[in-house]
């Protein structure tokens, strides 16, 4: 079980996590997935998957087999860009991935601008709260809000700082408005921790609502439940948004981009990281321009 076909399969089932999931990525049915894994797994006699709370997750087998089949995998496009020559070799799919605000809010109504450009190139964009493997191939290229603390073998360039404010619904009463916060599972972020300190710093009120992301965070806000931190790239373009803390809490996050070191030479993936990195360098230099209090 050698070819290269039969390796895609082992592939689309470890970043995806399961036959459904590959079988969409492959664009077959679940059942011929189930069934070339099976091949597979007889064919080495072993066992490549064991399920675990739900999911597919390779065995000590599986996942030197998914190592090796990754480093066939870039020798295998880097021949295709090498055969097709300079004039299409911005062709392929590039999946990227970040939290859904910039995904949602940026990144998908920029895309036009990409691809009217290189009509051959596919992109998926993954809007995923959680930090998703560059390394492990989950994705190609991720936008992250800080410094990389792991896969430290993936190439990382900082892009830039985006700049938080302190906004509420022009609606409602904004400076006496509760702060809406975060679950508990996303205590961790640095703006969670952030808004609990000015919270208790003021003894101010609590909104009934917690989310678990900026995204949701910013439709709450807009309905009118309260207060809270958002990015200035973001909410300064929101005309049903107000500042009410005047540049005094003034605060920022640093953002990355991460490529697998393997593919930061194939077309696709160096053309690509190029845009995403200037369409947010972009935003930032916007939101600093228009921001009352700049760093």
């Amino acid at each position: 079980m050698q070819d290269w076909d039969d390796l895609r399969f082992v592939l689309a089932v470890a970043r995806q996590r399961s036959f459904a999931g590959a079988a969409k990525l492959l664009g077959v049915n679940e059942s011929t997935v189930a069934r070339r894994i099976a091949k597979a797994e007889a064919g080495l006699q072993t066992t490549l998957f064991e399920r675990s709370d739900g999911r597919l997750h390779p065995t000590e087998a599986g996942a030197e087999l998914v190592r090796r089949a990754e480093k066939i995998e870039l020798e295998v496009q880097a021949g295709e860009e090498a055969i097709a020559g300079t004039d299409v070799a911005v062709a392929g799919t590039v999946r990227i991935t970040s939290v859904p605000l910039i995904v949602n809010r940026v990144l998908a109504p920029n895309l036009p601008s990409l691809l009217d450009q290189h009509p051959n190139l596919q992109v998926e964009l993954i809007a995923e709260p959680a930090d998703l493997s560059v390394m492990g191939r989950e994705a190609d290229i991720a936008l992250r809000l800080a410094r990389p603390q792991k896969e430290m073998r993936a190439l990382a360039r900082r892009i830039g700082d985006v700049r938080f404010g302190v906004f509420g619904s022009r609606q409602a009463t904004p400076k006496d408005a509760p702060w809406i916060t975060y679950t508990e599972g996303m205590r961790f972020l640095p703006q969670s921790r952030w808004i609990a300190e000015q919270a208790a710093k003021r003894g101010a009120a609590l909104s009934a609502v917690r989310v678990s992301d900026a995204e949701t965070l910013l439709q709450a806000i807009k309905a009118g439940l309260g207060k809270s931190f958002l990015p200035l790239f973001l909410a300064e373009t929101e005309p049903e948004l107000v500042r009410i803390d005047n540049g005094a809490s003034a605060w920022s996050r640093e953002l990355w981009m991460m490529v697998h070191p393997e593919l930061k030479d194939l077309a696709r993936i160096r053309t690509t990281a190029d845009w995403l990195a200037g369409v947010m360098r972009e935003r930032l230099r916007a939101a600093d321009a228009s921001d009352p209090a700049p760093a």
